[in-house]
């Protein structure tokens, strides 16, 4: 029986390191595949997430704090037990209002983030 944390199933969060994206947000993969991303990503308050956009579909899950999302050109206010998807290509951005975390799913995978 494989130890938790050298499988290629389970991931111990705590053992992951956190990498910073942007002044006020860090970010830890929590697990993939060719196909699935799953992302941690936490947010101080006036933590900005770029607007940016990508080929991947994504979800995400306000598991805590409130955010201002801007999907194509559309801003809405979400907080916990909130969630978003963004289409692919489509521009969007995060702007943390109180200090929070996001949940997201990406499919394909990003590459751009196992560099």
């Amino acid at each position: 029986m494989k130890t938790f944390g050298s499988s290629k199933s389970f991931f111990s969060g705590a053992k992951m390191k956190w990498e910073t994206v942007d002044p006020g947000v860090q970010r830890k993969i929590m697990g993939y595949d060719d196909k699935i991303m799953l992302v941690h990503v936490i947010f101080e308050k006036g933590g900005v997430g770029s607007v940016h956009k990508h080929h991947h579909s994504q979800v995400s899950y306000v598991s805590s704090g409130v955010f201002e999302i801007t999907i194509d050109g559309e801003t809405q206010k979400l907080e916990e037990g909130d969630s978003f998807y963004v289409p692919p290509n489509t521009l969007h951005g995060a702007f943390c209002v109180e200090a929070g975390e996001l949940i997201d799913v990406f499919s394909p995978i990003r590459e751009d983030f196992m560099l």
